[in-house]
């Protein structure tokens, strides 16, 4: 059974499935991701960081930001098994996350060469959105947005 939990990224039992996300996003695009998730705050109640477990398995992850009060930024999306439902579980529970911590709209950035996570986030009622903050200018990079 699949159980999504709120924990914290730098606790030691997230620690290899965040390292499996950047692994697998090094091997597949080169970057790791890990420098735009190094502002965690532990403090701020309006940061939120999940992972997803499968029996005693940490199978996925994910988190939101706030880029301001009303909208939050989703990171670290991550499902180890492909087409099992997971990273749908997991952005489903955040989304109902972030409505309880007022915020009103989610946004997020993927790599444009990233096919699987645009249309997961399409298909999750995200729509795209011209690129912004520090990926404005990034023809590699692709946002989506979606009123909660």
């Amino acid at each position: 059974m699949l159980v999504i939990k709120i924990s914290n990224p730098n606790d030691p039992s997230a620690y290899s499935i965040i390292e499996e996300l950047s692994q697998n996003l090094y091997e597949r695009f080169g970057s790791d991701g890990k420098n735009s998730f190094t502002d965690w705050e532990n403090n701020n109640p309006k940061y939120l960081f999940v992972i997803a477990e499968w029996n005693t398995e940490i199978v996925g992850c994910g988190a939101i930001r706030p880029l301001s009060e009303k909208t939050g930024e989703v990171k670290r999306m991550f499902a180890k098994y492909p087409r099992k439902s997971i990273g749908q579980s997991i952005l489903s529970f955040l989304e109902t996350k972030a409505k309880e911590l007022n915020y009103e709209e989610l946004v997020l950035e993927t790599r444009a060469k990233n096919e699987e996570a645009c249309s997961f986030y399409l298909n999750s009622n995200y729509i795209k959105t011209p690129n912004y903050g520090k990926y404005a200018d990034r023809l590699d990079a692709v946002c989506f947005q979606k009123n909660l």
